[in-house]
């Protein structure tokens, strides 16, 4: 199954749908504001303290595009049901692909979201709010959005939190969560970023570049070092870093060149990643927002990422980024492991993006019990040659069906396949699910 995009405001807050004038809401902001010698952040609480201003510090100058509450730099997440559905109150067509979309700023009808709780001293913002559904009118999500914004020279970091309160306790599939969404005016069309192999040695920087259609105003790309920027013609703008997340989206909506905040023509964002939020659970992330030119964001973002490091995961607390087709755990919270039924037709365990190159990683090692008829597993893997799961890409191997944890250690080198830079994992535990089948993960990992 290839990557997908379910992203608020793609296509009528674009713009590209529609004739509205300028949505320009009609509200009283409430600004909170931090400052330091090099730049200038805003929220605003009236609308569920969405991050709303950003500017060179003294010139006054926001970089962050409010056409209206699907834009600003917020919290944007997703899950099922698809179409989203409260009472009599149903999404337009064009929304209904969208399902349970929660936004920190407020709802396609303009009704703002309401902050809960919020402080600033001066170093660091606090917000918490109770965001609103974004294809219903006037619908709080059954959820929480926390932040916490601090400055450091040209870098703003923002720690983010949902809580959810559903009492819908279906496990739905995971979708691709925007991490966060960030609009940006019109003069910054320019989208680069590091696309190579080799992150973190000084490889050339790539445009990106692509046709926009009717239904998919923006693209998604591999983003080897955690950031991508949107600039002008003169290499200024807002970059954004999200350490450890590869997959990005984005790119420009209208026309390019001279506008402001209320303008509808605007550049996307967003760090990715695909995740099940369940029912009762929490999801924490962090990012950073830099502003400068491009060559002084590079080495900004740089400082925020971790050294290289070999791929692994050591399944806790969470899902590690992991998710699943055709299958389920145990759910929140995650303890000492993964519990996932396998009673349904191919099971399949998909990692996050990573980059490593294949010979620095002989081995694929699995600390598991698995219980079934049927212990044939299969992994998959991706590379940044050829992206996407294929049979010719895979190694089939047994695993005990006993129902006792091993360790498995399962060669990869040597494969005609296993070489070039990987990128992703998929384990099929069993070819065909059945019932009472299932499988306890403490911790995967490629190494030596």
């Amino acid at each position: 199954m290839g990557r997908f995009l379910m992203l608020a405001g793609i296509l009528f807050s674009a713009g590209l749908l529609t004739a509205k004038e300028p949505a320009q809401p009609r509200h009283e902001p409430k600004p909170s504001f931090l400052a330091n010698d090099q730049i200038k952040l805003g929220v605003d609480l009236n609308v569920g303290g969405a991050i709303t201003y950003l500017s060179v510090a003294g010139r006054d100058d926001n970089i962050v595009n409010n056409w209206d509450w699907g834009r600003q730099i917020q919290m944007s997440h997703y899950a099922g049901p698809v179409p989203f559905v409260v009472g009599d109150k149903k999404p337009a067509d064009h929304w209904k692909h969208l399902g349970w979309n929660p936004v920190q700023a407020g709802d396609d009808f303009r009704n703002p979201s309401k902050v809960w709780d919020s402080r600033n001293d001066g170093k660091e913002i606090y917000v918490k709010c109770a965001p609103m559904q974004w294809p219903l009118n006037n619908v709080p999500a059954d959820c929480t959005f926390e932040s916490w914004i601090s400055l450091e020279g040209s870098t703003a970091k923002v720690r983010s939190k949902i809580t959810l309160n559903r009492e819908d306790k279906t496990f739905y599939p995971a979708r691709m969560q925007e991490l966060p969404a960030v609009y940006v005016n019109a003069p910054y069309h320019r989208l680069m970023t590091c696309k190579g192999e080799k992150p973190q040695t000084n490889e050339k920087l790539s445009q990106i570049t692509y046709v926009p259609t009717r239904d998919q105003p923006w693209t998604s790309w591999f983003a080897g070092e955690c950031w991508a920027a949107l600039v002008n013609d003169d290499d200024f703008g807002l970059g954004v870093c999200h350490p450890g997340c590869h997959r990005f989206s984005g790119g420009f909506a209208g026309k390019p060149g001279p506008g402001g905040t209320h303008d509808s023509s605007t550049g996307y964002l967003a760090p990715n990643f695909v995740e099940h939020l369940d029912h009762h659970g929490e999801y924490e992330f962090t990012y950073f927002l830099i502003v400068g030119k491009l060559a002084d964001i590079r080495t900004e973002a740089l400082k925020r990422l971790p050294k290289p490091a070999i791929p692994s995961w050591t399944f806790t607390k969470d899902r590690q980024n992991w998710y699943y087709l055709n299958a389920r755990d145990s759910g929140w919270p995650i303890q000492n492991g993964l519990a996932v039924e396998l009673s349904k037709e191919d099971p399949q365990l998909i990692s996050p993006t990573f980059c490593v190159p294949a010979a620095d990683v002989p081995m694929f090692r699995l600390a598991a019990a698995f219980k079934g008829k049927e212990p044939k597993a299969q992994l998959f893997w991706a590379t940044h040659e050829k992206p996407g799961f294929a049979e010719a890409r895979s190694l089939t191997f047994l695993l005990n069906p006993d129902g006792e944890y091993r360790d498995y250690a399962i060669k990869l080198a040597g494969h005609p396949e296993w070489k070039g830079t990987i990128t992703d994992l998929r384990f099929d535990p069993t070819p065909s699910g059945a019932e009472r089948t299932s499988i306890k993960i403490k911790s995967m990992a490629l190494g030596k």
